[in-house]
């Protein structure tokens, strides 16, 4: 009897696919979006990489550690403290929200 082998037989190794969404959008790849008449950079975070909590801009509730959302940013002359963090689907109705939400004055600022 020969000795159990523990590498798969054949060519080199395949990288790994990056993860996909339900709607086939690949995490953590950036994209562009235009939106206010600015070019802004968009991209996917998958639940795993979700550490922190975050406060959609869109519906003013917290995107809990583990959920996936995505992160957008003006493109040109932005920087870190310009990232926001969205819930995927207030991002996409973006436009039917009121631009400026009310919050109690004892709401945490995240």
């Amino acid at each position: 009897m020969s000795p159990r082998r523990n590498r798969p037989r054949g060519g080199a190794e395949k990288p790994a696919a990056a993860p996909y969404d339900m709607n086939g959008e690949r995490y953590g790849l950036e994209r562009t979006e235009s939106w206010q008449g600015e070019e802004w950079a968009v991209r996917m975070i998958g639940g795993g990489a979700a550490a922190k909590r975050y406060r959609c801009p869109g519906c003013d509730q917290e995107i809990p550690p583990g959920v996936p959302h995505l992160v957008a940013w003006p493109q040109y002359g932005a920087g870190v403290e310009e990232r926001r963090h969205w819930h995927k689907a207030c991002w996409n109705a973006r436009d039917r929200r009121s631009a400026k939400l009310q919050r109690s004055r004892n709401a945490p600022r995240y």
